[in-house]
């Protein structure tokens, strides 16, 4: 199976303070007109998906609504893409097809650690480890293998600037 993890679309800053405030952040203008620019290039690529999985959080579901022109199957919201990479997360992830995970730093880079070297250091260690395979806004990763930790290998890692060019 293939995954790619998508960060979310540079976005607004928030209005007001709180987790709220931060919730409900949509894309900006410019981070609408660059993500664009990477769904053509992924399309260029020739990926498809068979599933979306997307955060609740507004600029990770507009984001998932731009890739949505690339899906062929079903999208859905979980919470999981909001908090730090976990087994839950793992059990929502479809195992066959293309799946595409939008979300949301320092937890994207944490579960790309997790699923290319696995447990070995722990779980405390998968936000450290994150830290080497940063995600731009409108970054992409692309995965291929078995969604369990340490079952995955690392296909692509593309900065949105890779798609502008």
């Amino acid at each position: 199976m293939e995954l790619l993890l998508v960060r979310h679309a540079i976005a607004l800053p928030a209005e007001g303070e709180g987790e709220e405030a931060d919730d409900a952040r949509p894309l900006s203008p410019k981070g609408v007109k660059r993500f664009r620019k990477v769904v053509r290039g992924l399309r260029a690529l020739g990926v498809e998906l068979d599933y979306l999985l997307t955060s609740p959080k507004r600029r990770a579901l507009e984001t998932a609504e731009m890739l949505s022109d690339l899906l062929q199957g079903e999208s859905r919201v979980t919470p999981h893409l909001a908090l730090p990479p976990s087994p839950a997360l793992l059990e929502e992830i479809p195992k066959e097809g293309r799946v595409a995970l939008v979300g949301h730093e320092p937890y994207l880079s944490g579960l790309l650690a997790w699923l290319l070297l696995g447990d070995f250091l722990g779980e405390s260690a998968r936000g450290d480890l994150g830290e080497r395979f940063p995600l731009k806004k409108g970054g992409v990763a692309w995965l291929e293998g078995e969604v369990r930790p340490g079952g995955m290998c690392l296909r692509a890692l593309f900065p949105p600037k890779v798609f502008r060019l």
